[in-house]
C-alpha cells in the first residue's frame, strides 16, 4: 500500500446525488444482471463445458436456448463495459479533485491507494468466494494505466488505443490461422471437444477450495486486467471520454453516442450469433477449432460493451429529469455495484459448490440462469434499501474510508 505521508490539502469528496450523471450508475445496476448470468454457468461444476462461456456441452432445448441469449448478449460483453466506466470513474475523480485545488501529486497518490485496495478486495473476494472476480483485475489495470496515462494528451491516448487494438487483432488472426490448421488435421490431433473446467467449486472441502480459488485469481486477474488487452482498451477509452464528458452531457454527444451504440451492439451480436450457431453445431465447423474464435469474441465484446455503455447515454437523453421507478432502482444499484457484485458471490458460492450445498451439481443453464436472474433481483431490493435509508454500500464505504484515509461520508442524499 501507499506509505506515502498523509496529504495536508483536503481531499474532494464525491459529486452529490443530484448532480450526477444517471447514465453510468444506470448502466451498471443494469449490467450487474448480465454479469450474474455469465458468471453463473461456472457453478455448474459437474457437467463437461465447451468452449464459449463454460456452457455444458450435454444440454437440452431449454438449455440450448438459455446459452444462445447467453452468447449472443453476455459473454465477453459485460466486462469491457464495467472496464468503460471503470476508467471513467478514475477521470471524474481525478478531475473533482483538480478542481477543489488538490495538488496533482496528491491527487494521484489517491487514485493509486485506491486501486491497490481494490487489488486487495479482489484477493480477498477470490478466496472467500470466487475466483473470477475481476475487482482486483480493474485494480490493477487501474494502478498501470493511471501512472502512465492520466495525464497525457488525448493523442497520445489514440496512439495507444490503436496499436493495442492492433495487437488484438493481430493476435486474433494467429489464433485463429492456428485454429483452421488444427480443423485441417482432424478432431484427433486436438482430442474431444468437451472438458471439464477444473472448478473450484467442485472441491468439497471449502480450506483447499480457497486455496485453490486464491491460485485460479492469481493467474486469472493479470490476464483480466492486462494481458488480454480488452480492459485496458475499454480504459482508455473511457480517459478520453470523461476528458469531453461524454456521460455527463449526453445530449450534447448524442450522434456519437448513437454512433457507438448501434455500431458496437451490431458487431457484438453479429459475431455472437456466430458464436452461438458454432455452440449449436448449425455451421459444421470442427469444435476442436472453437478455442480460434475465442480471440474474436472478445474482440466483438469489447464493441459490443462500449455500444451497451453509449446505449445508457443515449438513453439518459431520452429519460430526460423525469425517471420512473425502474430507472431509480437500476440507479441505486450501480451506485453500490462493488457491493452487489460480491453480494452475487455471497449467494452462488455456498449454494451452488461442492463444500456448501452443491446444487451446481444438480442444475442445467436455464436454471441457473434463473437463479442468476434472481439472485440479481435480491441485490436490487438491498440496493434500493440502501438508498431509502440514505447510505451507501458498505463495500464502497469501507474503499473510501481506506481510500481517503478518513471516516466516509455515508449519506448520499
Amino acid at each position: 500500500m501507499d506509505t506515502t505521508d498523509r496529504p495536508t490539502t483536503p481531499l474532494a469528496t464525491s459529486t452529490p446525488l443530484d448532480r450526477r450523471s444517471p447514465a453510468p450508475d444506470v448502466a451498471r445496476g443494469a449490467m450487474l444482471l448480465l454479469i450474474a448470468v455469465a458468471n453463473a454457468p461456472f457453478y455448474l461444476w459437474a457437467a463437461s463445458s465447451g468452449t464459449f462461456g463454460a456452457h455444458p456441452v450435454e444440454a437440452g432445448t431449454a438449455d440450448r436456448v438459455a446459452q444462445t441469449v447467453a452468447i449472443v448478449l453476455v459473454d465477453g460483453r459485460t466486462y469491457p463495459m464495467f472496464a468503460f466506466l471503470f476508467g471513467y470513474g478514475i477521470v471524474q475523480l481525478y478531475r473533482r479533485q483538480h478542481a477543489a485545488g488538490v495538488p496533482h501529486d496528491q491527487a494521484r497518490r489517491l487514485l493509486r491507494r485506491r486501486h491497490w485496495w481494490m487489488v486487495a478486495f479482489g484477493a480477498v473476494h477470490a478466496l472467500l468466494l470466487w475466483f473470477g472476480d475481476v475487482i482486483g483485475a480493474y485494480g490493477l489495470a487501474g494502478l498501470v494505466l493511471t501512472a502512465l496515462f492520466i495525464d497525457r494528451r488525448d493523442r497520445t491516448i489514440k496512439v495507444w488505443i490503436g496499436v493495442l487494438t492492433g495487437l488484438l487483432l493481430l493476435f486474433a488472426l494467429l489464433v485463429g490461422a492456428l485454429a483452421v490448421l488444427t480443423a485441417l488435421a482432424g478432431p484427433e490431433a486436438a482430442g474431444d471437444d468437451a472438458f471439464t473446467i477444473p472448478e473450484p467449486a467442485a472441491i468439497e472441502s471449502y480450506l483447499p477450495a480457497a486455496a485453490a480459488r486464491f491460485g485460479f485469481w492469481l493467474v486469472v486477474a493479470p490476464v483480466q486486467g492486462l494481458l488480454l488487452l480488452v480492459t485496458p482498451v475499454a480504459v482508455l477509452v473511457a480517459f478520453l471520454a470523461a476528458r469531453h464528458e461524454v456521460l455527463e452531457r449526453p445530449a450534447e454527444h448524442l450522434p456519437l453516442l448513437r454512433r457507438t451504440a448501434v455500431a458496437g451492439i451490431a458487431v457484438g451480436w453479429g459475431v455472437g450469433l456466430v458464436l452461438a450457431l458454432q455452440n449449436l453445431g448449425v455451421l459444421g465447423i470442427d469444435r476442436s477449432a472453437d478455442f480460434g474464435l475465442l480471440p474474436v469474441q472478445s474482440l466483438s465484446g469489447l464493441a459490443c460493451g462500449l455500444g451497451y455503455a453509449a446505449l445508457f447515454g443515449v438513453l439518459a437523453v431520452r429519460w430526460g429529469p423525469a425517471r420512473g421507478p425502474v430507472v431509480r432502482a437500476l440507479r441505486a444499484t450501480g451506485r453500490r455495484s462493488m457491493t452487489c457484485y460480491v453480494a452475487q458471490s455471497v449467494v452462488f458460492a455456498p449454494l451452488m459448490s461442492a463444500w456448501g450445498l452443491g446444487l451446481g451439481e444438480h442444475l442445467s443453464s436455464w436454471s441457473i440462469a434463473l437463479v442468476a436472474v434472481a439472485t440479481w433481483a435480491a441485490t436490487v431490493a438491498l440496493a434500493v434499501a440502501l438508498e431509502q435509508a440514505g447510505r451507501r454500500g458498505p463495500a464502497e464505504t469501507l474503499l473510501r474510508r481506506l481510500a481517503y484515509r478518513r471516516p466516509a461520508v455515508v449519506d448520499v442524499r
